[in-house]
């Protein structure tokens, strides 16, 4: 018995969906992906739409399923709008510039720190501040985002570092005369 519980995902026109069991390539406009999920969950395309089943109503299939699904949606998304992360630097004399396809930044250290984007990744940096990571994998702008505010991560008392550009940096209070 398979049960479908979650919404299908719709394929926008000019994506190509190519399911070979577990195997699922996702190409369109932007790239390329390509995923293997569990053999526990059937993974369909009907009427435009992919249809992920799961075999039981089990705590794990119920997870399981959840996961593919969500996995096999934002490579859908990825492709044909991609996905993109925001970071912010704070602090005196802080910056980031574009050298070629690489991303130079001086946050206080001795040295620039270079950083260099990673398959089908590229930089924005609009403004001195400002750091945008573009990409068709999420985990991929997730880690690379994630490496970047890794150098100099924000600090309560001032606020200086890498944040992004949602986050709040709760403030404390320094040392009282």
């Amino acid at each position: 018995m398979s049960r479908i519980g979650r919404a299908p995902i719709a394929v926008p026109d000019g994506v190509e969906v190519t399911i070979d069991g577990s195997d699922v390539r996702v190409k369109g406009p932007k790239g390329e992906l390509s995923g293997r999920f569990s053999p526990q969950m059937e993974i369909v395309r009907e009427n435009g739409t992919i249809l992920v089943k799961r075999p039981s109503d089990r705590k794990d299939h119920r997870s399981l399923h959840g996961l593919t699904r969500t996995l096999v949606a934002n490579m859908v998304e990825g492709v044909t709008t991609g996905f993109k992360r925001e970071l912010e630097i704070n602090g005196v004399g802080y910056r980031a510039t574009l050298k070629g396809k690489d991303l130079e930044i001086l946050v206080g250290l001795s040295h620039p720190v270079i950083i260099q984007p990673m398959k089908d990744t590229y930089f924005e940096v609009p403004k001195q501040t400002q750091v945008i990571v573009h990409g068709i994998d999420k985990q991929v702008v997730g880690q690379l985002a994630a490496t970047i505010r890794s150098i100099r991560p924000p600090e309560p008392y001032k606020g200086k570092g890498i944040k992004y550009i949602e986050e709040h940096i709760r403030r404390k209070v320094g040392k009282r005369a």
